[in-house]
Formats: C-alpha cells, sequence, structure tokens
C-alpha cells in the first residue's frame, strides 16, 4: 500500500476517533453533576437561567483555547468588536465572548481543509488534472470554505428574524392586556416575557433581557433600543421609538402599542399572501424538468413501446 493512503486512512480513523470520543463525552451521564445541577436549578432566578446561555461547555472552550491562533488568519483589523459584525453575532443570538473566536476559527480551518481534502483525493486517485484546471478548484473551494460560515451566519439571523417578526404581535396583545389591567411597562415587558417562553422562547429571552437591564439600574430607552440592537428587526425599531415618544410626551402607551400591533399583523399577512403568491413561479421550475419528463414517460413509454413492436417486423421484412 502506497504511503499516501496510509497516511489518509491514519488520518481518517483519528478523525472518526476524536468525534465519537467528543459525543460519547457529552452523552455520558454522570449522576453526581446532574443531582448537582438539579440542586442549583431548584433555587436558580430567572437570571440564572439567562446567564446559562452564555456558558460554552468545557469541551468547546478546550478547543476554543487550542485553535485560537488559527483564527488569527481570518480576524478581520482592530476594532471588530463594535462593527456591524458584532452586531449580527447579537442578531444571530450569539451572545458569548467564544462565538467570534468559534466563527473565525471555522472559517481558518474550512479554507484550509476543503483544498486539502480534494488534493488528497486527486493524490489517492490518480485523477491526472491540467494545473489551471487545478488550481482554480483550490482557490474555489478555498473561496467556498471561507464564506460558509458567513452563509451559515446571514441563514441564522433571517431565521431569528422571522421567528421574532411572527411571534413579536402575539406578545404585544399581551402587553396591551397588562397595560390596560393597570401594570406598568416594565412590569408588563418582564410579565409578557415569561409568557412568551412557551411560545417563542427566542422572543422570551429577548423581552427578559430587558427585565434584566432594568434591574441592573439601565433607563427604560436604553434598555428599549438595545433591545432593538439585539434582535435587528426593523418593526421592533419602530415599536421602540414610538415608546420612547410616548414616554417622553406622556401618550397613552395602550393605544400606541394597539396602533402598532395592527400594522405588524397587517405586514404578517401580507408577507403571508406575497410568499402565497410566489408559490406558482416557484414550482414552475420543477414541473417543467422533473415532474412533466416523468409524466410524458409514464403516459407515452406505453404507446412508443406497442408502435416499436408493431413498426419493426416491417421494417425487419423489408
Amino acid at each position: 500500500m502506497d504511503i499516501i493512503k496510509i497516511i489518509y486512512l491514519v488520518l481518517i480513523f483519528f478523525t472518526v476517533f476524536l468525534v465519537v470520543l467528543v459525543v460519547l463525552t457529552q452523552l455520558a451521564t454522570r449522576p453526581l453533576k446532574a443531582r448537582l445541577q438539579f440542586v442549583v436549578d431548584g433555587s436558580k432566578s430567572g437570571v440564572g437561567r439567562i446567564a446559562d446561555t452564555f456558558e460554552e461547555p468545557a469541551w468547546i472552550t478546550r478547543i476554543v483555547e487550542l485553535t485560537q491562533p488559527m483564527a488569527k488568519f481570518s480576524l478581520p483589523s482592530e476594532g471588530w468588536e463594535k462593527s456591524k459584525l458584532r452586531i449580527r453575532f447579537m442578531n444571530a443570538g450569539y451572545r458569548s465572548g467564544m462565538a467570534p473566536t468559534l466563527f473565525f476559527i471555522v472559517k481558518t480551518l474550512l479554507t484550509f481543509t476543503f483544498p486539502a481534502i480534494f488534493v488528497l483525493y486527486t493524490i489517492i486517485s490518480g485523477t491526472i488534472i491540467k494545473s489551471n484546471v487545478f488550481l482554480l478548484f483550490i482557490v474555489g473551494l478555498s473561496a467556498i470554505g471561507y464564506f460558509l460560515p458567513n452563509a451559515f451566519l446571514a441563514r441564522r439571523i433571517a431565521y431569528r428574524k422571522r421567528e421574532i417578526f411572527e411571534s413579536f404581535p402575539d406578545a404585544m396583545d399581551l402587553i396591551i392586556v397588562c397595560v390596560e389591567a393597570g401594570l406598568g411597562l416594565d412590569a408588563a415587558l418582564a410579565r409578557v416575557g415569561e409568557e412568551m417562553h412557551m411560545r417563542s422562547p427566542i422572543l422570551g429571552d429577548e423581552l427578559h433581557l430587558i427585565n434584566l437591564e432594568l434591574r441592573a439600574g439601565s433607563s427604560r430607552e436604553r434598555a428599549l433600543r438595545n433591545l432593538a440592537l439585539r434582535t435587528g428587526v426593523e418593526d421592533i425599531d419602530t415599536l421602540v421609538a414610538m415608546l420612547v415618544q410616548s414616554d417622553r410626551f406622556g401618550t397613552s402607551i395602550a393605544d400606541a402599542l394597539r396602533v402598532h400591533a395592527d400594522s405588524l399583523r397587517t405586514k404578517r399577512r401580507f408577507r403571508a399572501e406575497e410568499a402565497a403568491a410566489k408559490i406558482a413561479l416557484k414550482l414552475l421550475f420543477p414541473l417543467i424538468f422533473f415532474i412533466f419528463p416523468s409524466m410524458l414517460l409514464v403516459l407515452l413509454g406505453p404507446a412508443f413501446i406497442g408502435i416499436n413492436t408493431i413498426l419493426l417486423p416491417t421494417f425487419s421484412g423489408q
């Protein structure tokens, strides 16, 4: 056996071994740790529940510590923590301090891993590729590995924004009910944050973070603007501006919330109608390239076979 094949098999063995070891380590039961966690959860407040979302498992921390030097290859220039990239991480729900480091580590690893796998495949299979085509494949695979985490992050942001947008009108209805029942806006947000955990955990956590900021001494305006910054939803930004103006000029908050909830519900209905109108266009190409050829083959195939069996002896006789 060639030495390259041996190295390739050894790499595959160690990769599979490490993946299985990590999975078994995470899935293994630890009775003492489970009992201690149960005792801690019994006396844990809402602050502790939110804080748990920021903590990473120990194995992720160790991986970050070992592979952190790799992140420097794709890390942007200084000051990126205050740039739009940091806001994108918040919009995606990644608030941990290790999330950016993991992101750039994955970018660096994928940038070098995809071309390395391609080179090993060409060496093992013995495929002969021209130099310009080979270079094109290397550059293309490196670009795919570099931009693949960006696509994942964008998809995560879009999913989270859609989840918040679809659940926010229901949360606003609950806020209106609480405000009209006599609760203040801060207490209403805290109450709705607890209730929305069953309907939408993402929105429930965001509303609970407002309550935590208010408990920490932040002003209501700053807490609401931080909510708009974390979510990245334009409608929430409009709502925050409306609430700030209502609080500043002393107008009715319930009326402002009711008007904005109606507009959000109307916009959600229009978006659903738009998605339904696009279905016909989206089904056009699958119908043309996949369904119609299969139907023609099923419907006209027996006829062509029958015609062939009838005409073939005639032509052979001539």
